[in-house]
């Protein structure tokens, strides 16, 4: 699995947007979110990749200064009451994990997520213990992840021992006592 497929995964996981409008208040532009309500200066989004709805269409960029968003060569700016989807950002621990996973426990782990009606995007910690780890040797030990899909909450350890073989065993469990278990061995 190339780079592009990975981040094409990523990409189409469920609740990877905070959806909501933007009001041009006070000269400046103020995000509500539709599902919390909460308001947030679109400041606090620069440079992050965003789609705006126009014409019945999403166009998709980055957030710039001023309520600008730059599509490819095009630029063009906000609009009043517009609805606007904000890509959430992945906790940068977990992100480091997901890259080091191998193709297969890769796809198993996001499908098992899913498949239990969460998504990456609903991790709300990550104890990334490779991230301390010098993999010369080989090494093994337990990362942690916490996810809040709004209605339920699963805890994950994740248990890796890269030696002569990399085997990743997920062992998951949901607020509601459903747990299952997954291992890949390569």
């Amino acid at each position: 699995m190339n780079r592009q497929q990975r981040s094409n995964l990523i990409e189409f996981q469920p609740r990877a947007f905070n959806a909501g409008t933007v009001e041009y208040i006070n000269s400046q532009w103020v995000f509500f979110d539709e599902e919390t309500e909460e308001a947030a200066l679109v400041d606090e989004f620069i440079h992050q990749e965003v789609e705006v709805l126009r014409n019945n269409k999403w166009c998709k960029g980055f957030l710039l200064d001023n309520g600008c968003i730059q599509t490819g060569n095009e630029k063009f700016f906000l609009q009043d009451q517009e609805l606007v989807r904000i890509r959430k950002q992945l906790i940068y621990s977990f992100e480091r994990l997901l890259d080091e996973l191998n193709d297969e426990a890769f796809v198993q782990f996001l499908n098992t997520l899913n498949s239990l009606n969460f998504s990456i995007y609903d991790c709300i910690y990550c104890y990334n213990h490779l991230t301390f780890l010098d993999n010369e040797n080989g090494v093994s030990g337990v990362n942690f992840l916490v996810l809040d899909n709004e209605e339920m909450i699963c805890n994950v350890q994740h248990h890796f021992d890269y030696h002569e073989k990399q085997n990743d065993r997920f062992e998951i469990t949901m607020s509601t006592g459903k747990r299952a278990v997954i291992e890949r061995i390569s």
